[in-house]
């Protein structure tokens, strides 16, 4: 698991989870996962239309007769008869028809002669189960819920197109979807046959500090500690004006923020987390060839920020978000608490920029109640100090749903998760968990441990999601060996005796 006004510009970063929206309007909030963004794909190039799947609301309530029409899509250029089925799974955001004409994916689909969909995960995009997104009609939004309506999206397919009983099914996914991939194989077993797992966070965690410790360490990498040195003084000189009433004014010009900047605490930190998107949100992407990257790279940040004609820490501070915001067409940085509160209250799935607020309220909703996954800085020595304390992250679950989604919901919350899919103890075969050094998110996904029919790919130098995007010139010796080793991979699956799926008849 993608700019403008934080209402709308922290809305969505992460990321992940994989909407178009992976530009810079999905920002803080939304970085709590990742986000998959969308492959380049030639303006002309005809894209599969949307169809619709009967799915039932509540999966483990049989007395509950509720239904609704899940969104996906269909790509069967290249099937054969005999051939497997390839399965893209939707995270948290729209779709995009584009993944069904583009990506490593599609390239393995040629090879291998595969029948290809792509299913949107329900409270996202255009897949609306319930009248609107009150807390009560969130109560079914989780990942049990959606890893079930994989499981009967499979069965209904392999029933409406008549496929032979030992077709396979190879689930894939990056980010939170990534996840999915790997818990759809492990819960699934008799429905999917394997998966490919990129960029997953396997381990729900509230206090997700790794995360800048990965930024710092990439930041050291591209040009020494100086990099990273302006950027923890910069945050420093922050708080230090902050405090200074007179000084106020300063920040508020030097940043272009859309209101006067007052003490409330609230504020300052939103703040702190708007701005963090500078340095976060490259790394995280960095060089990864999505087509809504704004191309903004490590080398772009460190040669601004150790730039010494630049001034000094907070000045060179200045002129990267200034780079930025020209970049991404920001007039102003939002950072008003209250406001964007207010956004993610809304509970209607019509009106102004829709796709990207529903998104933003149904991730944060699953956040606070399955993941954590908060990019917190609470230690003066961290790339960041102690700017991002985990309470705020913590506040936002009781003030945008309420006071029942409090700190004890969320521990509680992730103990489940962890306890319900192993975390990093996950023991599953025909997974292959590919990670790249550069993506912050590796830190929780499976990185050393892989089991028999198992395998872990660990691609230096890479971003979050990179191997799953079409092949580009430009890509790494490292990037382009671990496509061709997912390739080997599936190919071995495929070549293995078959097994009867009974769900086909």
């Amino acid at each position: 698991m993608g700019p403008g006004s934080k209402s709308v510009s922290t809305l969505l970063l992460v990321a992940g989870l994989a909407c178009s929206a992976c530009g810079l309007w999905l920002n803080s909030k939304s970085r709590q996962y990742g986000r998959l963004g969308e492959p380049i794909v030639h303006p002309e190039t005809p894209l599969p239309p949307d169809e619709w799947f009967k799915q039932k609301l509540d999966h483990f309530n049989a007395a509950h007769k509720v239904f609704w029409n899940q969104r996906y899509q269909t790509n069967g250029s290249y099937y054969k008869v005999g051939g497997p089925v390839f399965l893209m799974i939707g995270g948290e955001g729209e779709i995009s028809a584009k993944w069904m004409v583009s990506g490593a994916w599609i390239d393995y689909a040629k090879k291998y002669n595969a029948l290809c969909f792509q299913l949107e995960h329900r409270f996202y995009g255009k897949s609306h189960p319930t009248e609107d997104m009150s807390v009560e009609n969130l109560g079914t939004l989780n990942s049990e819920q959606a890893l079930a309506d994989l499981a009967w999206f499979i069965r209904g397919m392999n029933r409406k197109y008549k496929l032979p009983r030992e077709t396979k099914w190879i689930a894939f996914g990056g980010s939170y979807p990534g996840s999915l991939a790997a818990w759809l194989r492990y819960k699934y077993p008799h429905l999917v046959y394997g998966a490919i797992s990129s960029s997953g966070p396997l381990l729900a965690k509230a206090d997700f500090s790794e995360y800048f410790d990965v930024v710092k360490a990439n930041l050291v990498k591209e040009s020494g500690y100086l990099c990273a040195d302006t950027i923890s003084q910069a945050y420093a000189s922050i708080y230090n004006k902050w405090r200074n009433v007179n000084e106020r004014s300063l920040l508020q010009g030097i940043f272009n923020l859309c209101d006067p900047l007052g003490d409330d605490v609230l504020d300052f930190t939103n703040l702190n987390s708007e701005l963090s998107d500078n340095i976060a949100e490259v790394v995280q992407y960095n060089k990864d060839n999505r087509a809504s990257s704004l191309n903004i790279t490590i080398t772009n940040i460190c040669d601004i920020l150790t730039n010494p004609s630049n001034g000094g820490s907070l000045k060179r501070f200045a002129v990267l978000n200034d780079f930025i915001a020209e970049r991404s067409g920001r007039e102003c940085l939002d950072y008003k608490y209250d406001k964007m509160i207010k956004t993610y209250q809304n509970t209607s799935w019509e009106g102004e920029d829709a796709a990207s607020r529903t998104a933003a309220r149904s991730w944060y909703y699953q956040t606070c109640t399955e993941f954590g996954f908060y990019q917190t800085s609470e230690n003066p020595q961290n790339l960041l100090g102690s700017s991002l304390p985990l309470e705020f992250y913590q506040k936002m679950c009781t003030d945008i749903y309420g006071s029942e989604f409090n700190e004890h919901l969320l521990h509680e919350a992730i103990d489940e998760t962890n306890t319900m899919y192993g975390a990093l103890s996950l023991i599953v075969d025909h997974v292959v968990f590919v990670h790249g050094t550069v993506d912050p998110w590796h830190a929780l996904g499976m990185m050393k441990k892989s089991y028999p029919g198992a395998k872990v790919i660990v691609i230096k130098g890479t971003a979050h999601c990179a191997n799953m995007y079409a092949p580009s010139e430009n890509d790494s010796q490292e990037l382009k060996q671990a496509r061709v080793e997912i390739s080997e991979v599936l190919g071995s699956w495929l070549s293995e005796g078959h097994r009867l799926n009974s769900e086909s008849s």
